[in-house]
């Protein structure tokens, strides 16, 4: 992907954050009046300040993981386990509350615009979030041009609205205009400026997607993405600096019943056509930037899934090669955070900052580890600058955490708490069943005729080893039989071929081998490998057991298992049309009926998708944890 593609498409989320951040900041400032007001451009400053901080920092992370690196990642490999997975609650609630908060403001720039839908703002919102689930489980991509559109619509909307906004103000030598009277509700203080900066500071939003997606650059990739984060960087700037200098000028305050942006948009172009623009391109920035997060969210999922912190279920691709269960996860999770707060930009923003800075502070934070280990060329520059972005990062995230506890912040802290004891848990029984599936020497269960399972090291009988399908890649073995199809109703004249679907060479696999072994029918091991190189590693463990049965192998290189596997026995039904195949399954089985979830459910979606095909039994050989 070449930069300008990248712009849009990487930062959509950073750059449509301005529609809200600095009315974010202007919203605490107002409830001391004009008094509070007067400390918008030393506030902004800080977050400018903060903005080229994390910015620079993010250039060394991309430096240093030039093949992707986001927080759980960097923060995992530097810091450890618990860490990361603080670093991943974070990313996990930062990504919910961007799809909640980017459709509350594009909801309220269109009833900015359209005041009668202002009533409608929970239903359009969570009707949204249905369009969002629907597209992105069919498997709708966001293309180049999908992005660049709204995106580029949006920076010219807001230079337009500064340009003409500062221009304006130039002719009357940049006077203030006097502001409408607010009341006054709370005195100037340390707390409400520190209330105010982190409320603006989520003007920062998606800065790190960058970082995560080195790889989708063009060579040299880590140089052009790092060269697409200054674009985004200065952009960000200048937008947020622009829009706060406007507000100033002319005295725009927020108001629940207008947006800041529309309010400057009416004052410079009244309403025509510009103000129409301005509003439609806010809006489909904000509705594409919730979309980000549907491609992040269950990626990141999928990490912890691939790690042990998570269902396996979340590792699984659907039809459309989308994580769908990670997608229908985040739209729960979204809709219902939306519905709780009302759809409401302003009740939504103090969740916003405590896991999107939480995650900031502990990648910086591992970045500082990096470079203090590594010590290669320049690396006491970027350990300084990693460590300048972490220090005011975990400023901003204590500061959330505390002067805005009491709204809202407090449901971010206690969902990143439950986070962390669920992976933890999850992870534990995770452990606890690789331990009892664990191979062991001497006591390996050994396919063997008759049935008996002996625990033998002696190759199985002939009769159960007896080749019955290729090694070399074709689609199926070619067995031939006599018999009459389903009309087939001796046992006599039914022909069997016992075909074991095996993920990995443990005990439940061992045990399910010797099940069909003993059976005393042909039998054919199948195993669908994600890569050539699990599948190369898998014939190794195959022929270091002693390669006592006839193995396929069939490649899934989209993570996909089920549809690899119908395709195959397919195929082995048709050149085989009067065998009788008895699909053979391991079936962990768990103590406690909760921890089932975590084990994949292959005999069902199996047993779903061959029922429309004749002569095909599915039956699962039980593993007690």
């Amino acid at each position: 992907m070449g930069k300008r593609a990248a712009l849009p498409v990487l930062s959509a989320d950073a750059l449509s954050s301005v529609a809200y951040g600095p009315e974010a900041m202007l919203g605490v400032l107002v409830l001391v009046g004009a008094a509070g007001l007067a400390y918008s451009y030393p506030v902004a400053g800080a977050i400018v300040l903060l903005m080229l901080a994390v910015g620079l920092s993010y250039r060394q992370t991309i430096r240093a993981y030039p093949h992707g690196g986001g927080s759980y990642i960097v923060a995992s490999d530097n810091l450890g386990r618990v860490p990361g997975l603080i670093a991943a609650a974070g990313l996990m609630t930062d990504y919910v509350l961007t799809v909640a908060v980017s459709i509350a403001s594009g909801i309220a720039a269109i009833a900015s615009t359209l005041p009668s839908l202002v009533s409608a703002t929970v239903p359009l919102g969570v009707g949204v979030i249905a369009l969002l689930l629907a597209g992105n489980l069919r498997g709708v991509r966001q293309a180049g041009a999908l992005f660049a559109v709204p995106t580029y619509a949006f920076i010219g909307a807001v230079f337009l609205l500064i340009g003409f906004g500062l221009t304006d103000a130039a002719g009357r030598e940049f006077t203030s205009e006097p502001g409408p009277v607010t009341p006054v509700t709370e005195t100037v203080g340390l707390l409400l400026i520190m209330r105010a900066f982190s409320s603006g500071a989520t003007a920062m939003t998606g800065i790190e997607a960058i970082s995560n997606a080195v790889p989708v650059f063009r060579p040299v990739e880590w140089r052009n993405a790092r060269t697409t984060l200054t674009w985004m960087v200065s952009l960000l700037i200048t937008m947020f600096v622009g829009i706060v200098v406007l507000t100033r000028v002319t005295g725009v305050v927020p108001r629940p019943e207008e947006t800041v942006l529309s309010q400057l948009a009416h004052l410079s172009f009244g309403t025509g056509w510009m103000y129409v623009f301005v509003q439609a391109a806010t809006a489909a920035v904000l509705l594409l930037a919730a979309n980000t997060a549907y491609n992040d969210f269950p990626r990141v999922l999928s990490l912890l899934a691939r790690d042990g912190y998570a269902p396996r279920i979340f590792m699984r691709l659907g039809d459309r090669l989308a994580y769908s269960n990670g997608i229908v996860l985040l739209s729960i999770a979204a809709a219902l955070v939306f519905v709780a707060f009302g759809g409401l930009t302003g009740t939504l923003i103090p969740l916003y900052a405590v896991g999107v800075f939480l995650a900031f502070t502990l990648s910086q934070t591992g970045m500082v580890l990096h470079w203090w280990r590594l010590r290669n060329r320049h690396w006491r520059k970027s350990l300084c600058f990693n460590a300048v972005g972490g220090l005011l990062s975990a400023a901003v995230f204590i500061t959330a955490g505390i002067s805005k506890f009491t709204s809202g912040a407090w449901v971010a802290i206690i969902a990143i708490g439950l986070f962390l004891l669920v992976t933890t848990r999850i992870r534990h029984h995770y452990d606890t069943a690789r331990a009892a599936l664990r191979l062991h020497p001497h006591a390996i269960e050994l396919p063997a005729h008759g049935t008996d399972s002996a625990l033998t090291g002696q190759r199985s009988s002939p009769a159960a080893a007896q080749p019955t399908g290729p090694t070399d890649g074709s689609t199926g073995p070619a067995l031939r039989t006599d018999g009459e199809g389903e009309d087939q109703e001796l046992p006599e004249e039914i022909r069997h071929l016992s075909v074991v679907a095996i993920a990995a060479l443990d005990l439940a696999a061992m045990r399910t081998l010797a099940y069909a072994a003993s059976l005393q029918q042909p039998v054919l091991a199948v195993h669908i490998s994600l890569t050539e190189d699990e599948a190369r590693r898998f014939r190794d463990y195959w022929t270091l057991w002693g390669d006592h049965l006839p193995l396929e192998i069939v490649t899934s290189p989209y993570r996909a298992v089920v549809a690899p596997l119908v395709n195959y026995l397919e195929a082995l039904h048709r050149q085989n049309p009067d065998l009788t195949l008895t699909v053979i399954l391991p079936e962990i089985i768990t103590q406690r009926r909760r921890h089932q979830f975590l084990h994949n459910r292959t005999a069902p979606r199996l047993r779903r998708a061959l029922r429309p095909l004749p002569k095909i039994v599915v039956t699962t050989v039980p593993f007690h944890l």
